[in-house]
Formats: C-alpha cells, structure tokens, sequence
C-alpha cells in the first residue's frame, strides 16, 4: 500500500520505535470473547487499552515523542500539552519518567477524574476554554513564551509512530485478522494502527468509529469534506470530541482507512455497560465506541470475519460511570420508569409491590405523587423505578395494569 505524501514511517521504522517503548508501555491484553462473538455472530477480540498505563493507549505516542525531542535536545525546559485528559495523562507520565517539567492545559469541562490523575503524575494543570481546540492555543502561547516543546495530541509523525505499536501488537497477537474497528478522533490512534495493519496485510479492512454529535470524518471518505462541528455539540465520548482533525491524520486517514461510521450516545451507554458485564473492566465513552457500533450492527461482517476492536482509554470520570450505567440499562430496556395510578387506601402499595415481583422485576426505588392536578383526589400516583429484561418484559408489566384497570404509563417513552 501506498504511502501517504511526506509520511516518514514504514514498518521498519515502526518495529524500532515499538522497541524503544519497552518496559514503558504495556504490550495490552487481547483475547476471544466468547460471548461477544456468539452475540455478533464473528470471532472478535478486544484489545484492551483500558489497561495501559494512564488507563490508554496515548501514553505509547506521547512516550514516543518526548524521547524523540531529546534525542535532538528540544525539550529541556520541558513541555507542555492540550488535552481532554487522556494525552496529558500520557504526557505527564512520560515527561516524569524523562525527569522533564510539564504543563498541560485542559478544558474546563475535562472530567475531575482526568484533571487529578494530571496532578497525582507531576504535572501543572491548566484549565482553559469550553474546548480541546481552546485549550491548544493556550498550550501554544505557553510553549512560545516559555520556551517549552509543544506535544500536539495527534497531528504528528513521532505520535503517530507511537500509537503504531498497538497496531503492531494487534497483528502480532491476532495475525489472522481480518477487520479492525477503531475510536476515531483527531485521529493518532487510527493512523498508527493503519501504518501497522496495512503494511503487513493491506487487505485488513480498517474501520473508523465517531460520536454522532462530532462527526468530521462522517462523509470523508467519499468526498474528501471534513463536516462543520456544531459549537455546542456534546458527547459523552469526551475523549473523540475533536473539532479540527489534523493534516497529516487525515492523509493517512484517506489512504489506509476503508470506512467510518458514527454512533448516538445512546448506543455508547450501552457498550459501556456491556463491555462492564463481558470483561468486569470500564471502558470511557471514547474508548467503547467501536463495541457500540458493533451493537448497532452499523459495520457489515461476514460469519468468517476475525474481528479486533480496540477499546481505547478506561477513564471515565466515577460520577459518570453510574449515569452511564443507568442510560445504556434504560436504553436496552433493562431499567424503566413506571407512573400508575392506584387508590390511596392502606394496602394497595404493598399489593402492586409484589405483583411486579410476581412478573419477575425488581423495584428500585418507589415514589408517591399525590395532591397534583392530573392525579384525581382519593388516589396516588405511584412512581416505581424498576429492572427488567427487555423492552418486551416492560410492556408485559404495562399490559398487566390495563388489565386490573389501573392507567399507568411508561415515563421513558418518547
């Protein structure tokens, strides 16, 4: 396959950068999940970059360039980075390790979570702007006034060599692989892992995964347009939430990348959860995305495929992770609302309790409504949260009320 214009990295350039990550990057576990292939039909393999060091795979780019600026003698008063968390953690861990100072600056709705492990590693943070895009010329200014290297998070040639590495360990763990599926952001991780895959086998069919909300590559692949990004559009996939993709990403991006396809936070929800339950680890709303699009059947497999999914980063901030929960179980029909209107007599709770147990459900938390003006007087509307199987199972429980003449009525719909 062809090289993209002005690239400097064949696969031997790439195999000697992953030797010189060595004991500083973790080779990340990658293995058949049984139950993930029986229900998509495909033998898939999860490479687990939740479990990197920093919790993603940017450590391998950013440990990549910091040894690269000093072999020049660039960085010696230290660097500084804009991220939405994840590239700061990498280049906080990697800047400690080189004994190098380090400033990142992040947007001020970056997650506490991501801002703290910045922190915990070294580095001096910096909150800035509503955006990553904001944040990197604050990063810019630093680095000019200060005299420090500026580490962009995706759009170059040392990040990209670093990020590679996963590929290389993906091809080497799973050489009969015939799809890869990939977060896709400003676009490191894709490249990287593209240079890797296609050098060794360019007939791997490499796919792209974006956020619905922020989807510049959407149509680039057919007609070479990046689409404009809504000012406030919000994901809860923060870490792809990447405005301006890069020149030398989207060249690799237009050469190496074979389809892209978007997915609703709905759908991430829903993977988080899943992979949660298939693998006990989190995985971010970034780093899932490729699982969500798996879900929503939005990439075109063949029974023999041998599929690789790349579940990209784990730190999700903790007071997202039962929100998170919450959504994708609601969204796949495991947990609803329920308002039904009984008597307001002693008794009749407790009645309605355990035939919603009887139906096999669990109620998680009950709440009275009385005294409204939809409410009639002599009655209670009752507001029950409860866990079921499936969207089938809730409307078993909707269609038992209108049974015993009792109006109830599903608070999620619609």
């Amino acid at each position: 396959m062809d090289q993209p214009t002005g690239c400097p990295l064949d696969i031997d350039q790439l195999r000697a950068v992953r030797r010189s990550l060595a004991g500083q990057v973790l080779h990340t576990a990658q293995w058949t999940n049984d139950p993930l292939s029986e229900l998509f039909g495909v033998s898939l393999q999860l490479k687990l970059e939740n479990l990197q060091r920093t919790g993603s795979f940017k450590i391998r780019g950013a440990t990549r360039k910091i040894a690269s600026l000093q072999e020049r003698g660039e960085a010696r008063g230290g660097v500084v980075a804009a991220s939405a968390g994840n590239h700061a953690q990498g280049v906080a861990r990697a800047a400690g390790q080189a004994g190098l100072p380090c400033t990142v600056v992040m947007p001020v709705s970056a997650p506490l979570t991501k801002i703290d492990a910045c922190r915990g590693l070294g580095a001096e943070v910096i909150l800035e702007g509503d955006t990553l895009e904001a944040a990197a010329v604050r990063a810019r200014a630093i680095a000019e006034a200060e005299g420090l290297a500026f580490l962009h998070p995706y759009d170059d040639w040392d990040i990209i060599a670093g990020q590679a590495s996963c590929g290389l360990e993906m091809f080497e763990d799973a050489p009969d692989m015939t799809v890869a599926i990939v977060p896709l952001g400003g676009g490191g991780l894709i490249s990287g892992i593209g240079l890797a895959l296609k050098a060794q086998n360019p007939a791997i069919r490499l796919v792209g995964v974006q956020t619905e909300a922020v989807a510049p590559y959407r149509r680039y692949l057919t007609d070479g347009v990046l689409e404009p990004v809504p000012a406030g559009a919000h994901t809860i996939a923060d870490g792809i939430r990447v405005k301006q993709p890069g020149q030398l990403t989207r060249q690799v991006i237009a050469s190496h990348v074979d389809q892209i396809v978007t997915v609703d936070d709905n759908a991430i929800a829903e993977a988080m959860v899943l992979l949660l339950e298939r693998t006990r680890t989190i995985g971010e709303g970034a780093g899932v995305v490729g699982l969500a699009a798996l879900m929503q059947r939005r990439i075109a497999l063949a029974p023999d495929d041998r599929v690789v999914c790349v579940i990209s980063g784990g730190n999700v901030d903790m007071g997202l992770v039962g929100r998170s929960i919450d959504y994708g179980l609601a969204s796949s029909g495991r947990l609803t609302s329920i308002a039904v209107t009984i008597p307001d007599v002693p008794g009749h709770l407790l009645g309605l309790l355990r035939e919603v147990a009887g139906l096999g459900m669990n109620v998680r938390h009950v709440e009275h409504r009385r005294g409204e003006l939809h409410v009639p007087v002599g009655k209670t509307e009752v507001i029950l949260q409860v866990e079921t199987r499936d969207a089938a199972h809730q409307r078993e429980l909707l269609h038992h009320f209108a049974r015993q003449g009792l109006p109830a009525r599903n608070l999620l719909d619609g």
